[in-house]
């Protein structure tokens, strides 16, 4: 029950209301929404000797606000002076403990973390990482056709045709701030060589997309895939000699062509994929000496030899046609080797770091963000996606959930972007969240 103080001179021709007590009180129009209770004391305070005070305490609140009744602060303080403080709810009493409770002393514990964390605001109060669209980069896959192919792997994803099912994917993705995107192709059959030259055709699937986006959305920010693997007959990163060995020199210069092909058309982040030695040094010299030294390059820093990544091979119809990816990209047991590939990435001129796959390799997201000042990025894997994707359809796990958990996880490690085939659904969970 809450009281509100006000003076009111002994004579005065206001319209009068009578109390619950009986008695008449000027200056109150009568409400259906308000019970008064009224009591007169005197007060000395100066010049006002000859009023009253009266103490309105409100039975009753209008839409959940006490009403205000034009009291100044000197008359609300004179009241509280004389002893007539506002009433306020009583403390609540001790919830009960169930039945068969035992009556134990208090643990003498000088810290109790659970302290900060009893309420749903203290705990946003004191969270330490955070998650918000701005962290997404969205992987889209594009083909030649204008239809939207669904991949059997990957529910809810789809080869997006370039002109038509790209543009309103990216559109839905800026709805909800999801402003980064990168580029998957997958190249007709006929094109592909064991060069991979299509990969520099600046008419090429992707040099085309990247200007049709540009056009429609200038601010967009466009990460593209450096590598030959869509490209290659072998479906290897690389140009594989008769031996089967995959070429490093031979592939890096092939490599530096597309990342000048990409630029030129508007890419603002070329990322490196191929794990082959030095190419970020080269791709970076190549760049600059094509005067575009304002497009930043994200290398695969850790990228490993991972089983995860087979419903991303289906997507782009790359796997490849013998052997495996040992040779180039990292061994999964290997921790500090990453250390090895991120100074070299550095030390070439990296602007972004990557690690992939991401959940599997939390300990590696850290270790880089521990070692190294640069931006660090996770690429949240299509077999960590299809995974989560396939447990929410058995009602093993709550998919939203666990894709909120895994996202914040990677931000936790150390990731400052994600690369996710989660961005939209995400951004659409995390935006109605703040709603």
């Amino acid at each position: 029950m809450a009281s509100t103080v006000f003076h009111s001179p002994c004579a005065c021709s206001a319209p009068s209301i009578k109390s619950l007590d009986g008695q008449n009180y000027v200056g109150l129009k009568p409400s259906a929404n308000l019970r008064f209770k009224f009591s007169c004391v005197k007060t000395t305070v100066k010049a006002r000797e000859s009023q009253r005070l009266f103490i309105v305490r409100a039975g009753e609140t209008h839409d959940g606000q006490i009403k205000k009744l034009g009291l100044s602060d000197a008359e609300c303080e004179a009241a509280v002076v004389a002893g007539n403080a506002p009433e306020a709810p009583p403390v609540p009493p001790k919830p009960a403990a169930p039945a068969g409770t035992p009556v134990v002393p208090s643990l003498p514990l000088n810290r109790r973390p659970r302290r900060n964390r009893k309420s749903p605001a203290l705990r946003a109060s004191f969270q330490e990482t955070d998650l918000s669209p701005a962290n997404f980069v969205y992987p889209l896959f594009i083909h030649e056709g204008e239809e939207d192919t669904p991949i059997g792997a990957m529910p809810g994803c789809y080869r997006l045709g370039w002109r038509h099912g790209l543009v309103e994917e990216v559109a839905k993705a800026r709805d909800v701030g999801v402003n980064s995107i990168v580029l998957f192709p997958k190249v007709p059959d006929a094109l592909k060589t064991p060069t991979g030259d299509e990969a520099y055709n600046d008419n090429g699937l992707v040099p085309r997309t990247i200007r049709l986006l540009k056009d429609k959305y200038p601010d967009l920010v466009i990460y593209t895939d450096v590598a030959l693997d869509p490209y290659s007959s072998d479906g290897h990163d690389g140009i594989v000699r008769e031996d089967g060995v995959i070429m490093n020199d031979e592939t890096v210069h092939q490599l530096c062509k597309q990342a000048v092909s990409q630029a030129r058309a508007g890419a603002d982040v070329v990322s490196p994929s191929d794990m082959m030695d030095g190419r970020v040094g080269a791709i970076r010299a190549a760049l600059d000496a094509e005067g575009f030294h304002h497009v930043s390059i994200m290398s695969y820093t850790a990228k490993y030899a991972s089983s995860f990544y087979g419903p991303f091979r289906e997507a782009l119809d790359s796997n490849p046609r013998f052997g495996d990816k040992k040779t180039y990209q990292m061994n999964p047991a290997n921790y500090r080797e990453a250390l090895v590939e991120a100074r070299e990435d550095e030390s070439e001129g990296a602007d972004i770091l990557l690690v992939k796959p991401g959940l599997p390799y939390l300990d590696i997201i850290r270790l880089l963000r521990d070692k190294s000042p640069l931006p660090i990025a996770a690429y949240q894997v299509s077999g960590e996606y299809s995974m989560i994707k396939a447990g929410g359809v058995l009602k093993m796990i709550d998919e939203e959930r666990v894709m909120m958990e895994s996202l914040m996880c990677l931000r936790r490690a150390g990731a400052d972007i994600i690369l996710t085939y989660f961005a939209l659904q995400a951004a659409k969970s995390l935006c109605g969240e703040k709603r």
